[in-house]
């Protein structure tokens, strides 16, 4: 979809011929002299419609209006999040199939979080999955123009926005992808790609370079396929290069059956999203790409399937991480841990001044937060505080949980240095107190996105969580003061007695 960026009073706004008009209505809201006020105001004076949020109001061929369609919509106090709310209830409008082109305008004066967050709200709105559903294309939406009192105000924000909406995009794309439209073969080129943009490196490893670097745990998860493991490693360079760089690293797990702990059959093709990590490693790529801040971003991404073949790894196996510790895999469904731990390892080759690792790690995060908030997990307060404001911003919220040691209790084990499980309480949190293990000294977080990288039921599909925060975050580190530089103290030459 293309978007473009005007300023438009009301009277342009009536004036710019379109399939849809939409109109965000902020409670403060004070009509001028043209038609398209007089309606808005008259709607408002006869409670036909209400500036809250989510409150709508339909029109067809209104006089003195170009568009066809008109629809006002409430968008509270004008914020972010009212914003979205707003064209979040417009999206039956925006899909419409005689929709070719629409406008979408704010009434009076547009924040610039707010404008950001109507562009993504719009891409997300329109978002249809097409990779092997080609008949599904007819009827987009091809063009969007955002309507704001100053053009060059809301410049920055609408780029931003931009870049998130083709960062989700591709998330969810990849996501929503089938497995065998997935594998970790076509995952690398999708890696690839993302190279063609400036600042953007890939190296893709494949079996022989992953068993050279002893990640015995992930070459274990992969054993049962019959598609050949990809280790995944992005470069974005924006800083200087002796900066350190955030490594981000994604869980890949294209499909996963539990392996030998093989899941129920219900609902296992959502297993699909397993990857939903890896999918946002490269939707915070494609938004890098476009956005060039000055940061040093790594991207690792472990690729592959877990099945339950005759090769596949065995309840009870030992096996030796890249780190040297042993683990013992006492369920192969807890695969994901597997995979991460080695690719933390190797993170530490980076010196990076943070890392985060980002997976659809645990059904008891489900439990603990359904698919409102993401579950954090830090080792510094420092991070957890930004990854959460980072969230809050985005409208891509997560929550902190707990790391105390206590936890760890039950991934002790007599016949190797770990467990990869520790029983069913606090799962969400024994599985990062197993991903600590694997970090070191550098400030570490823990996504946990099992409850928001996708959707069941009639909304089913992957959402592009948290490419939205992580973005965000950082944003708000390359934009952060560089620390000053040492001064070395003068030299002082002694005087002689």
């Amino acid at each position: 979809m293309n978007f473009d960026l005007k300023s438009l009073a009301l009277p342009d706004a009536a004036a710019e011929k379109c399939d849809l008009l939409v109109l965000l209505i902020a409670e403060d809201f004070r009509p001028g002299s043209d038609p398209l006020s007089s309606l808005v105001a008259h709607a408002l004076k006869n409670k036909d419609l209400e500036a809250k949020p989510g409150k709508t109001l339909q029109l067809y061929q209104v006089p003195a209006v170009a568009a066809r369609r008109v629809v006002l919509a409430g968008a509270g106090n004008g914020s972010a999040k009212a914003v979205r709310q707003a064209v979040q209830a417009c999206a039956a409008a925006l899909k419409g199939p005689a929709v070719k082109r629409a406008v979408l305008c704010f009434a009076a004066g547009a924040q610039p979080d707010a404008v950001a967050s109507a562009v993504q709200a719009v891409a997300d709105a329109t978002y249809v999955y097409t990779t092997t559903k080609p008949q599904a294309e007819a009827g987009v939406l091809a063009r969007v123009t955002l309507g704001v009192p100053d053009k060059a105000a809301a410049q920055v924000a609408f780029a931003r926005g931009q870049a998130l909406a083709a960062g989700v995009g591709l998330a969810r794309e990849w996501a929503n992808r089938p497995a065998n439209h997935a594998t970790p073969t076509l995952l690398a080129d999708a890696a690839k790609a993302l190279a063609k943009h400036a600042r953007i490196q890939c190296k893709v490893m494949g079996p022989a370079e992953v068993a050279k670097l002893g990640m015995g745990a992930f070459m274990a998860v992969a054993r049962g396929s019959e598609q050949p493991l990809r280790f995944i490693e992005l470069r974005y360079s924006g800083a200087a290069k002796a900066d350190a760089p955030v490594v981000l690293v994604g869980k890949g797990i294209t499909f996963d059956t539990g392996g030998i702990s093989i899941k129920p059959a219900a609902e296992m093709d959502e297993m699909k999203f397993d990857m939903g990590g890896a999918a946002s490693v490269l939707g915070v790529f494609r938004a890098l790409a476009e956005l060039q801040p000055a940061i040093n971003v790594v991207g690792l991404i472990p690729a592959c399937e877990n099945m339950p073949d005759g090769r596949a790894v065995k309840p009870g196996d030992v096996v030796t991480s890249m780190s040297g510790q042993t683990i013992e895999i006492l369920n192969t469904d807890a695969e994901g841990r597997l995979v991460l731990c080695d690719a933390l390892t190797y993170a530490a080759r980076f010196k990076p001044a943070a890392m985060v690792d980002i997976a659809t790690l645990t059904g008891a995060c489900v439990i603990a937060l359904g698919g409102v908030r993401s579950g954090l997990f830090a080792s510094t307060d420092a991070l957890a505080e930004a990854l959460q404001q980072a969230g809050e911003a985005a409208l891509d919220p997560c929550w902190r949980m707990p790391l105390d040691d206590d936890y760890a209790e039950g991934l002790k084990s007599h016949f190797a240095d770990v467990a990869n499980v520790a029983g069913r309480a606090g799962g969400a949190v024994t599985a990062a107190k197993f991903l600590q293990r694997f970090v070191g000294d550098t400030p570490w977080a823990h996504l946990d996105i099992a409850g928001t990288a996708w959707k069941s039921g009639a909304a089913k599909g992957g959402t592009g969580r948290p490419v939205g925060l992580l973005v965000q975050y950082l944003l708000e580190q390359a934009a952060r003061p560089a620390p000053a530089a040492a001064r070395k103290p003068r030299a002082v030459r002694s005087r002689a007695a």
